[in-house]
């Protein structure tokens, strides 16, 4: 029968209603408030395509090669008009009506919601790209269908089904018809932790539909709750600046700014996330593992609207969080363990960011010059107004790092990431207020600086070093791999199980010899220099090899060679960050960027095959020829050589098309750059870092549209900036078919898992 009631399925009929059908009909069945509704049966879709002489012809359409940008295009436009344009059965289309009549008598809203029968299966994770419609009525309900079935074929399910080698007839799919909750507060909640499983349970919450949240459309408030103690132990409360409603005249899903009276506040009260929280619980324990709940609340009534496993609990997840528990971070509000914790440490001297996890105990060490950098011994905190490429090595031996200036992009977050070495940043004031010599206690994850040194014992690890060391990789269609600011921390990225290197910065290892280029080669020649560069790069390329390792040419700004001996004939500028760097420096000085090129064709005649070249600071066609033509002079082959450009300019992301033209094999982004640059927002100053945000619509339109465009002419797209590692950002990206996301050491494990969610959900939903 083409129709059948969510009252009467259950979690065995996946094969009749698909996986969002299955987990809605076990809710209904456990007693949870789930809207009402039907399914139109996956056999309904098989018999529509059969029944009407289209699959043969369907299915060939799809048989495409997947790299062919023009032809997966082709092959869903295709698809879709086959099925849309045909008509469906007369006794099939009155079924699935008169099924709406029993729906709120008829007059109901409804969501119309895509269910495929495959899933939920491993083999299958990448097997479609499903639709969602909201606020249909009677007129329209049979085009939804359709066009559920027909986005079945959109060209990202083709993709991945072609590049998996899954054959698009064994894929079926059913449709889910439920009453419209028309929410006035909505979210996704996490009965345990997505990373680690710990007990704790995390809603986000949002005003309006919740299609605004799990699209990633609003910053929704977060609340994290103690599962054993039923405490809220964190109650984040975002800038929510728009909501997605219903349009009162048009009946339409439409999105609207958030009044001011509601911008800032608190969508959830105690209450709500208490009720939340307990239907949380009933839903793990009526499927015996933690779930991922989406849920809204209408005149005071919740609803669960969906409910699946998540996935991005490891299989060492009990271990890991043991790890924690041993290691003290027992998730209390000050994130140390009970009293012992608080008596160790003294009265808050200061707050900032908390740029890397962990808890550390040292002496203030304060760097106000860099000859004071020897002064720094093992264990020390050190205290600067922001940290250089220079002082790395000072870093290294430090317990914990505190800055002044800077937020999560600055080079002290970035680093100390990579060091495994807690870090607080933009405290504004921390040279001036921590005496040299004072015992301090910092936290990375909360971002404070107390008074006194807490007991090494009670003292919290990064949660990363608490990870065994070859952590178990999700497979994922989209490649996760790691950024890497220093050769000394390749060991540690490699054993991250990243896909390779997005990201490793040639000036740290130019900057920490303590000159110029110039005068390292004036004072030790130019085989010396060539040899620095060789090993360095060499180090991190044996480390990963056989996988790729992209290795960014030189780009230091004059501000920072300044600082090195040698630097007193670098030109003052104003803004340095819009100055003479990058390409622009490469190309101006060749005789000195030639050493880099030839160090590159060392390790390619070494064997190092894996190497791949990037240009940092492009603006234009006429710098990537540049650029090519002085690679053939070095002795490089770019038909043979992988190799490519940063886009950090709009200018860059407007003009990747002709940039293309000159044999380019990748692009890759450069949020910090590209953000402050499209925004005016220097990166540095604290006085605008609100502002800085590389979720902004005119920078995802520029990454956005930069993606189609090398989709079109066959060049992989990555991004190395710091918003990879934002869980909007992953799935913005993974939605528009990046190539790959390169993230900070701490963040792949994260972003692997996330990449992995979001692939999992577009087979699922493309908007839920």
């Amino acid at each position: 029968m083409p129709v059948v009631w969510l009252d009467d399925v259950r979690a065995d009929d996946l094969g009749t209603v698909g996986g969002k059908g299955a987990s809605l009909g076990e809710l209904t069945s456990a007693g949870l408030p789930v809207p009402p509704g039907f399914v139109v049966t996956a056999g309904t879709y098989r018999s529509f395509i059969e029944d009407a002489g289209i699959d043969e012809e369907l299915f060939d359409a799809v048989d495409v090669d997947h790299e062919d940008s023009a032809a997966l295009k082709e092959a869903h436009e295709r698809a879709h008009e086959l099925i849309v344009n045909t008509p469906v059965p007369d006794s099939v289309a009155e079924e699935i009506l008169a099924a709406y009549e029993d729906v709120g008598d008829g007059e109901a809203f409804v969501a119309v919601r895509s269910s495929a029968t495959a899933e939920d299966l491993p083999d299958a994770s990448f097997a479609g790209q499903q639709e969602t419609f909201l606020n249909v009525q009677e007129d329209e309900l049979i085009e939804r269908v359709k066009e559920c079935w027909a986005s079945l074929f959109s060209q990202r399910a083709i993709y991945y089904r072609n590049r998996k080698g899954f054959p698009h007839r064994d894929v079926d799919i059913a449709v889910v018809v439920q009453e419209m909750v028309d929410a006035e507060k909505s979210g996704v909640m996490f009965t345990s932790h997505p990373s680690t499983g710990e007990p704790r349970i995390i809603i986000e919450a949002a005003w309006g539909l919740g299609e605004a949240v799990v699209s990633g459309s609003v910053s929704p408030d977060n609340y994290v709750v103690d599962r054993t103690s039923g405490e809220v132990e964190t109650a984040t409360v975002a800038d929510k600046k728009m909501m997605m409603v219903k349009d009162a005249e048009t009946g339409q899903t439409v999105e609207r700014e958030v009044g001011d009276d509601k911008r800032s506040k608190r969508v959830l009260d105690e209450d709500e996330i208490a009720r939340l929280v307990e239907l949380g619980e009933r839903v793990e324990d009526h499927y015996g593992e933690p779930q991922d709940v989406e849920w809204a609340i209408y005149e005071g009534d919740v609803y669960m609207l969906q409910s699946r496993p998540i996935t991005t609990i490891s299989d060492n997840a009990e271990q890991e969080a043991a790890a924690r528990e041993a290691a003290g971070d027992g998730g209390s509000d000050n994130g140390q363990t009970g009293q012992a914790a608080s008596q160790s440490s003294g009265d808050m001297l200061l707050r900032g960011l908390g740029a890397s996890p962990g808890i550390a105990a040292g002496n203030a060490r304060i760097i106000t010059k860099l000859d004071h950098l020897d002064q720094v011994a093992e264990g020390d905190i050190i205290v600067t107004e922001m940290t250089m490429p220079d002082m790395v090595p000072a870093m290294k031996r430090a317990a914990g790092i505190v800055t002044d200036e800077g937020g999560m992009t600055s080079h002290a977050a970035i680093v100390s990431r990579e060091l495994g070495v807690p870090a607080v940043v933009g405290t504004g004031s921390g040279t001036r207020e921590i005496a040299d010599g004072q015992p301090i206690t910092i936290d990375g994850d909360k971002g404070t600086i107390r008074e006194g040194a807490q007991a090494k014992e009670e003292q919290r690890e990064p949660i990363e070093e608490a990870r065994p060391k070859t952590p178990v990789k999700p497979m994922t269609a989209t490649e996760v791999k790691v950024n890497v600011s220093i050769p000394e921390a390749a060991e540690r990225a490699a054993a991250t199980g990243a896909d390779g290197v997005g990201l490793l910065r040639i000036e740290h290892m130019v900057l920490s010899l303590g000159k110029t280029p110039a005068k390292y080669i004036a004072d030790n020649g130019e085989r010396a220099y060539i040899e620095e560069l060789v090993e360095g790069i060499r180090g991190v390329a044996e480390e990963f090899y056989p996988r790729p390792v992209r290795v960014r040419t030189l780009d230091a700004p004059t501000d920072e060679f300044r600082q090195l001996e040698g630097g007193e004939d670098e030109p003052r500028e104003h803004n340095p960050m819009l100055g003479y760097r990058g390409i622009r420096r490469s190309l101006d000085k060749p005789d000195l960027f030639k050493h880099e090129l030839e160090a590159f064709r060392r390790l390619y005649e070494m064997g190092y095959d894996n190497v791949e070249v990037m240009f940092p600071l492009v603006n234009d066609a006429e710098d990537v020829f540049r650029a090519k033509e002085l690679m053939k002079e070095a002795g490089i082959d770019p038909e043979k050589r992988e190799w490519g450009v940063m886009v950090e300019t709009p200018a860059s992301a407007l003009c990747v098309g002709d940039m293309a033209e000159a044999g380019l094999d990748f692009v890759s982004f450069g949020t910090n750059d590209l953000t402050q640059y499209t925004l005016a927002v220097d990166r540095n100053n604290e006085h605008v870092a609100g502002r800085f945000d590389e979720l902004h619509p005119a920078v995802l339109k520029l990454i956005g549209d930069t993606i189609e465009t090398c989709r079109e002419v066959g060049v992989k797209t990555s991004i190395c900036g710091q918003a990879g590692s934002k869980p909007q950002m992953v799935q913005f990206l993974v939605d528009k078919g990046v190539s790959s996301i390169s993230a900070n050491i701490d963040a792949v494990r994260d972003v692997q898992h996330e990449v992995k969610r979001v692939e999992q959900r577009l087979v699922l939903d493309s908007v839920r």
